[in-house]
């Protein structure tokens, strides 16, 4: 009982700060939502457009991308 109360003590001496922002953590969360939104707005841009959208024309910096006729083999 007494090293794992001198080991608690000595941790918090050691801690300079007792919170620290997880900044790893928030930049995966953020690159990663990133990533969706982009990827989702090539789907979309690429797909059959929605009711309504079939006369709209897909924005320059969105890539064509093509079907590929035997996808699979």
């Amino acid at each position: 009982m007494y090293f794992l109360l001198e080991t608690a003590a000595q941790a918090a001496a050691e801690a300079k700060d007792p919170y620290q922002f997880p900044w790893a953590f928030t930049a995966v969360y953020i690159i990663g939502f990133i990533a969706a939104v982009t990827i989702g707005s090539i789907a979309w841009y690429n797909s059959k457009r929605p009711v309504g959208w079939e006369s709209k024309e897909r924005p320059d910096f969105v890539p064509k991308v093509d079907k590929d006729p035997t996808p699979g083999v």
